[in-house]
């Protein structure tokens, strides 16, 4: 199984939070995040720009995990699901139905906290923040 990184799991990885264990199970090539993501990521940094470990953790972190980037496949995605969502009346924040989307056009598995990935129909979503199945 493949996996797509959300915004809050990246986040909570790169302060040692719990998702760190299940990031450690996984081979580095069965994880990735979304370019969508990773302007996330790097928007919270540019933020904070005095934040040297937080730099040089989001340096490593950008080097071991593939971005995957935006393409005319998740766009396709993107507008079909927002269509969807918007005709029953869903509410998903702009950039996560982009991520949303771009894990559906991947056939990847989301891996987020944010309970409101659970209103897009047919996503896959894992919550590494909580217990594995089994353990």
């Amino acid at each position: 199984m493949r996996y797509m990184l959300d915004t809050n799991t990246v986040s909570d990885l790169l302060k040692g939070g719990e998702s760190i264990v299940r990031l450690q199970m996984s081979p580095v090539a069965d994880v990735c995040i979304s370019a969508v993501t990773e302007g996330e990521i790097l928007f919270g940094q540019a933020k904070r720009p005095g934040a040297m470990r937080l730099h040089a953790a989001v340096r490593e972190f950008l080097r071991h995990v593939e971005s995957i980037p935006w393409d005319s496949d998740a766009a396709a995605c993107y507008g079909k699901l927002r269509a969807n969502m918007t005709n029953t009346g869903k509410v998903l924040g702009a950039l996560d139905m982009m991520i949303a989307s771009h894990a559906m056009a991947k056939c990847l598995t989301l891996v987020t906290r944010d309970q409101a990935f659970s209103m897009v129909p047919d996503l896959l979503l894992d919550d590494w923040t909580k217990a594995m199945p089994g353990g």
